[in-house]
């Protein structure tokens, strides 16, 4: 296990601290697809509305509730028990894995819980598909995830959905 990365928000962090943006994520993947796994954590309604990348792999590693959480205020994600064994339908342990979500949160659970398995090359792609919120308090944009990721750094993506490329949880 390596030391948080103080640059990395904590909860971006993962037990490997291995660490790619969307854009080198992308790059990694292009200079060699046959070894570069990307693997899209998100839920299956996340893939239909903002799109994905195409040649990633969608397994996800949560699940939206539809319980509101007034302390929150939000609807909590609840975490899927057998995302690593739909994972490792097909990843193995020494694979080389890019996990991304919206912005890295997600991906960081799902990385941490390959760790634990004992997968030893995922890398957290930190600024996810939709990217970090604009911050700036006089930007039209506030709080729009706009600044970074997979879809505002040019990386292709598509709305087409690939179900050849989805490991779902079995449902019922």
């Amino acid at each position: 296990m390596t030391e948080p990365n103080t640059a990395i928000p904590e909860g971006k962090q993962t037990l490997l601290g291995l660490y790619v943006t969307a854009k080198q994520a992308y790059e990694k993947w292009r200079a060699e697809p046959e070894k570069v796994m990307i693997i899209d954590v998100r839920t299956p309604e996340e893939y239909l509305f903002v799109g994905h990348p195409a040649m990633g792999w969608k397994i996800p590693v949560a699940t939206q509730s539809y319980e509101w959480d007034a302390v929150k205020g939000q609807f909590p994600m609840k975490l899927l028990p057998d995302f690593v064994s739909r994972v490792s339908q097909v990843a193995k342990p020494d694979d080389t894995i890019l996990v991304t979500c919206r912005s890295g949160g997600r991906s960081a659970i799902a990385a941490n819980l390959l760790a634990k398995a004992g997968f030893k090359n995922v890398h957290n792609i930190i600024d996810g598909i939709e990217g970090d919120a604009v911050e700036d308090a006089t930007s039209v944009f506030l709080g729009q995830r706009l600044k970074n990721g997979w879809k505002n750094s040019g990386c292709p993506w598509t709305y087409k959905l690939t179900p050849d490329r989805m490991v779902l949880p079995k449902v019922g």
